[in-house]
């Protein structure tokens, strides 16, 4: 038979705005019927966003989702489309719907929810049941969702091989994570060699509150090659002409094909959809399979992408940033900037008695680099005051973190000031090491409403900074806060060595407790430093309180602190420090 085209139409939709969604579906089907496309596939639960949690509670938000999934399939004429939709007869699933020519052709219910990490699918979702594949002119596809690829002998294996499958659909809402593309693509490479099928993967791009989906839309061969690849954290229509008998040859040479032995509730049922006949098309253009960003740079497009539609989807006109001339508000300032344009990005600083004039000359510098507007208001005078308001109550007790604090609370109560007179969102500039440790002033340095480097630890902050340096051409972050040691300088001579480890100790730490569950004497055990990891676990675990009241950020991290870090505020617990 004729190969059949398809199209991977990675959106960005918003959590809510189901008539906006509704419409970039029905744009992105109208481009793939101009493109000859035979099958369109979109995101997991575009219809609705992902995640809309409670939401999902709500009766009113379902039938308007429900509603959009039948105006789309009714625009669905001369091609099949598939997309998600949380979708209620009876039971709520996770729904990936099938349409035809015009007519709602199927529902595929995701079947293995997730509950784990940022997820909590078993809160609101029935699990599916049953199974069906689509016999398009004799083209044999099954439907999957997300989770359930996932799986070696999950819904797609069964569509492959109880079915006949020769193309296995997978459509997504998969959070990023540095570093979970590449190992995604070994996953699904793997799913289609081993089922001698197509894999095609149609993933969400966009942030939603802390999670950024990076679309990266692909489409393997019966083999396991990669034949088309989306592009990274932005939008994409990818095209793919399949060859409808590759599947078969290879299958007939692969022995393995004919060992499954399916339960028969396993093998799925077969779909006849109304024939259509191939549209009139040329071939397409032949250009090389866009390549996968590096590490660093992956992380810098997470950000960006995570910051931009917090404060677009939010309805902010753009942001303001407390700039100490320090690297993190530089590298927060930088990643605004280009998330949403410099003439939406006001920087403030607030200097006092222990502000050196590096930093100030640093934050000018850096504003006029970029191109942002920047304000200077001394908080001496304020600082002054607060001083003396207190004394009464201080009398003769020394200087120590307590007026060190009292700062960087001015400095969020004038930032908090200038967000009610304009509008403006703040984004808080602390980034992991320092959340992690709770190396942060409550209602101060945490006060804001988007935190853009809370999952990024401060070796990562220097690496993103030179990086986003380098693709400039030039110094954009003045080179001097590269290289000068990291200092709050709320008092004189500061560093914040003084307080913490070195972050180049404190940061493999900090991964390996949080990130990768090592206890304290498993860290100790593979040679890190027991002084280091004893100091760094205790603060962690004494700082709970700090972080829960601090605001979102994106997750770029395996775990974040946010939706994937559930600890109790109130805790007693306390590991062993000596043994693993």
């Amino acid at each position: 038979m004729a190969g059949i085209r398809l199209a991977l139409c990675q959106l960005n939709p918003t959590v809510g705005d189901v008539g906006g969604n509704v419409r970039k579906v029905l744009a992105g089907l109208e481009a793939a019927r101009r493109a000859g496309v035979e099958v369109a596939v979109f995101p997991e639960m575009v219809v609705s966003g992902y995640p809309p949690e409670d939401l999902l509670l709500k009766p009113d938000f379902l039938a308007a989702c429900m509603a959009g999934a039948r105006e789309i399939a009714g625009e669905s004429r001369g091609l099949t489309a598939i997309f998600g939709c949380p979708w209620l007869e009876g039971d709520l699933v996770n729904a990936a719907v099938v349409a035809h020519d015009g007519g709602l052709a199927g529902i595929t219910a995701k079947r293995y929810l997730p509950n784990y990490g940022v997820f909590d699918e078993n809160r609101y979702f029935a699990t599916g049941r049953g199974n069906a594949v689509y016999d398009r002119d004799g083209f044999v596809f099954g439907v999957s969702v997300c989770e359930d690829i996932w799986y070696p002998g999950g819904p797609p294996a069964e569509q492959a091989h109880g079915g006949g499958a020769r193309l296995l659909i997978n459509i997504s809402a998969s959070p990023y994570h540095r570093g979970k593309g590449a190992s995604r693509e070994r996953m699904l490479a793997t799913r289609a060699s081993d089922n001698g099928a197509f894999v095609a993967y149609a993933n969400m791009v966009g942030g939603q509150d802390e999670l950024v989906f990076d679309g990266h839309s692909v489409v393997f061969g019966p083999d396991g090659r990669l034949l088309a690849r989306g592009r990274q954290f932005v939008e994409d229509m990818v095209l793919c002409d399949l060859d409808a008998d590759l599947p078969t040859r290879r299958r007939l040479l692969d022995p393995r094909c004919r060992k499954w032995e399916p339960a028969l509730e396993a093998c799925p049922k077969h779909v006849k959809l109304s024939p259509l006949g191939g549209p009139v098309r040329g071939p397409l253009a032949s250009g090389p399979i866009p390549a996968l960003l590096d590490d660093v740079e992956e992380v810098y497009r997470a950000l960006v992408l995570g910051t931009g539609d917090y404060v677009r989807k939010s309805g902010f006109p753009g942001v303001a940033i407390g700039l100490s001339g320090g690297i993190d508000s530089s590298l927060t300032a930088v990643i605004a900037a280009d998330a949403l344009g410099p003439e939406n990005v006001m920087g403030i600083a607030m200097p006092t008695r222990f502000s050196s004039d590096d930093s100030l000359e640093d934050a000018q510098a850096l504003a006029e680099r970029l191109g942002i507007a920047f304000h200077v208001v001394a908080i001496e005078e304020i600082f002054k005051a607060f001083l003396s308001a207190l004394s009464p109550l201080f009398g003769d007790r020394p200087f120590d973190v307590t007026e060190e604090n009292v700062q960087p609370r001015i400095r969020g109560t004038l930032l908090m000031a200038l967000s009610n007179k304009f509008g403006r969102l703040v984004l808080t500039t602390g980034n992991k090491s320092e959340v992690g440790v709770g190396y942060s002033t409550l209602y101060g340095d945490t006060a804001g409403g988007y935190a853009v480097i809370k999952d990024v630890p401060k070796t990562l902050v220097y690496a993103l900074s030179r990086w986003r340096n380098a693709q400039a051409g030039t110094d954009l972050i003045p080179a001097r806060v590269l290289v000068k040691p990291p200092t709050a300088e709320l008092r004189p001579n500061q560093k914040d060595s003084d307080s913490l480890p070195e972050y180049d100790e404190l940061d493999p730490v900090l991964a390996s407790y949080v990130e990768d569950g090592l206890s304290p004497g498993g860290m100790v055990s593979r040679g890190m430093a027991a002084a280091v990891v004893d100091r760094v676990t205790r603060l962690v675990d004494r700082n709970e309180y700090k972080r829960r009241q601090s605001p979102p950020g994106p997750k770029i991290t395996t775990r974040a602190f946010g939706k994937d870090w559930r600890l109790p505020i109130v805790n007693r617990y306390a590991p062993e420090r000596g043994k693993s």
